[in-house]
């Protein structure tokens, strides 16, 4: 028995993980795409949101390649993002999730951080949830691959295992 649809948007990290299988309860429908950049999600919100009908919950996890291209005024394309959506979808949960401790040579902790206080403060601004996972991923071999960028099968379990814990609150809440 499924607990309604559970829609998946961003970029390799969400595409390249088959969360159907980990997230059973929920018909899952992930449309991550590999490169995407916020602008380019914001581009094709229109075309999900006509594919896509009322999902109970939306998890949104953009601003990776952003930061790749050292692209660091994607903040504004992230509020137009959230508010398409919760413009499109009113009554659903949207869960926008923070940057992990990635490794990229140009770009430290501090300022990965910075930028997550930033999108925790939109999310807020908004009216969606923030999902933290910078502090539950470390920055070690167990949870990057030689990227420092893309995830482990461990990492995936801790991220999924935190969302799903992270829903049944939003759960217990409505």
């Amino acid at each position: 028995m499924t607990q309604g649809t559970f829609l998946f948007l961003g970029d390799s990290l969400v595409a390249d993980f088959n969360w159907q299988e980990r997230m059973h309860h929920f018909k899952i429908l992930n449309y991550g795409v590999p490169g995407e950049t916020a602008q380019g999600l914001l581009d094709r919100i229109p075309s999900i949101t006509e594919a896509v009908d009322s999902p109970e919950i939306v998890m949104l996890m953009i601003g990776t390649n952003n930061l790749i291209i050292e692209d660091y005024n994607y903040l504004d394309t992230l509020q137009k993002i959230i508010i398409q959506l919760t413009s499109s979808y009113p009554t659903t949960d949207i869960i926008t999730n923070s940057l992990f401790p990635f490794q990229i040579p140009w770009l430290d902790h501090d300022g990965l951080q910075e930028i997550n206080a930033e999108v925790e403060m939109l999310t807020m601004r908004t009216g969606c949830c923030y999902l933290d996972m910078f502090k539950k991923i470390q920055p070690n071999p167990d949870f990057f691959q030689g990227d420092g960028v893309h995830l482990t099968p461990k990492a995936y379990d801790i991220w999924s295992k935190s969302i799903l814990e992270f829903v049944s609150f939003l759960v217990e809440d409505d």
